[in-house]
């Protein structure tokens, strides 16, 4: 049978998909734009219809009807890490949340830790060979492919087919539903002058030839938005969004110097624009890979003058990132920071950046802090921080004692706050 005739076999309605379901059923779906909205909003209005469905993804980018306190018994989200549409739940408690590093899901997925019944994912149309691209979420969603029961495909001609190990062919597909609505869209985020200030710093120390991974966020994004003029650089990230698009068209990017890979840039899920998505179709310059290998420290590390970009929320005087959470209210999840942070480690001529705006809530509040707010989730460890920018300068903790590291973290503090700081690191007896 060719594969023509086994997609047409495969084709069915979004709601006749869903026969393929049985209940206490675990659905992973990718990151970010690669759910699948004709499937997940089907399921939305069958949700009643099933009991003890679980839902597991990373960032969902669109709040489906499932998202319901209500219904939870019988569909449920379960956090890899929370965005907009699954914070409030998460704070709540009724969305459960799985704690783990980005690169180790796959393997979680492939020992049986968290559950992979069934795949939902966007894809792009087959190619002539019997290939779809999941190009927007390689991520773990690969290796769910590779373990689950059932895997259904949303194709839309607006997916990228991208190149890398993102393919998944027909005879590995149950079901295939089609859609034609516009991808979702994810905007840059506000770059104010605090974000401006500490771009600059972290600009001025990255050096032509380097290879960046840059996480989301304005601080990120307002370090990029100043690399224009840098020649050679390359990617080796997590995700690949505008930011990053920027650059390539500035000809900052050329992955010529890399000397792992070289010549193309990688990336594991996209997030961003129509233009950024029609960038990765059929870019031979472009791979998009499972996160175990983007994010894996000792591959990532094998890249020279690695520089990992990444933002945390607060962070204490010995360097210890609660990058996730506000207390022990979840905010986001832990996500590739540890992965990258470790990489850029390992990476000779390596640079690992945490950025942080000084302060929150119009400077009432400071962002560095003697210890922790209680019930912070720790993201990045003190043994694994580098390099730590706010707008009043860099503080390089790597190698530090304890005294060093709070004297350098109180000299990049908010001027208002650096008189308590001291204090409290005398009570801590770190001064």
């Amino acid at each position: 049978m060719s594969v023509q005739d086994l997609y047409k076999q495969k084709l069915r309605s979004a709601a006749d998909a869903l026969t393929l379901l049985r209940n206490d059923d675990f659905i992973i779906v990718p990151t970010g734009v690669g759910e699948p909205p004709a499937l997940l909003n089907a399921l939305s209005e069958q949700r009643r219809s099933f009991r003890g469905i679980k839902i597991g993804q990373i960032l969902p980018v669109r709040k489906f009807a499932y998202f319901d306190p209500e219904t939870v018994d019988h569909v449920r989200h379960v956090a890899f890490f929370y965005g907009g549409a699954s914070r409030q739940g998460g704070k709540e408690g009724w969305i459960d949340f799985i704690p783990s590093y980005f690169s180790e899901m796959p393997a979680l997925i492939e020992r049986g830790l968290i559950p992979a019944d069934v795949v939902f994912a966007m894809a792009s149309p087959m190619d002539s060979h019997g290939y779809f691209s999941l190009s927007l979420g390689a991520d773990y969603t690969m290796a769910a492919v590779a373990k689950a029961r059932a895997v259904v495909l949303e194709v839309n001609p607006n997916v990228p087919f991208a190149f890398g190990n993102c393919h998944v062919h027909i005879s590995q597909v149950s079901a295939l539903v089609e859609s034609s609505d516009p991808l979702q869209e994810v905007g840059l985020p506000k770059i104010g002058p605090v974000q401006q200030a500490i771009g600059k710093y972290v600009a001025d120390m990255i050096d032509d030839g380097s290879t960046l991974q840059i996480g989301y966020g304005g601080i990120p994004d307002a370090v990029v938005m100043q690399l224009t003029a840098k020649r050679d650089l390359g990617i080796h990230t997590e995700m690949i969004g505008d930011g990053i698009l920027t650059l390539i068209e500035s000809g900052a990017v050329t992955n010529r110097r890399k000397n792992y890979l070289p010549g193309k840039m990688v990336a594991t899920f996209a997030l961003g624009s129509q233009k950024l998505y029609r960038f990765l179709d059929r870019n031979p310059g472009l791979e998009m890979h499972p996160v175990d290998f983007t994010n894996d420290p000792y591959l990532a590390g094998k890249n020279d003058k690695l520089v990992a970009i990444n933002a945390t929320l607060q962070i204490d005087l010995l360097g210890q990132c609660g990058s996730e959470s506000l207390g022990p209210t979840p905010y986001s999840g832990t996500g590739g920071q540890s992965d990258f942070v470790r990489a850029a480690n390992r990476s000779l001529g390596g640079k690992a950046f945490i950025v942080v705006p000084s302060t929150a809530k119009d400077d009432s509040i400071s962002r560095i802090v003697p210890t922790l707010t209680p019930g912070t989730h720790v993201s990045t460890s003190k043994n694994d921080i580098n390099y730590v920018v706010s707008e009043y300068g860099v503080a390089q903790l790597r190698g530090k004692s304890a005294k060093q590291r709070a004297q350098e973290m109180i000299a990049i503090a908010h001027p208002s706050f650096r008189a308590e700081l001291t204090e409290q690191a005398k009570k801590l007896k770190l001064l």
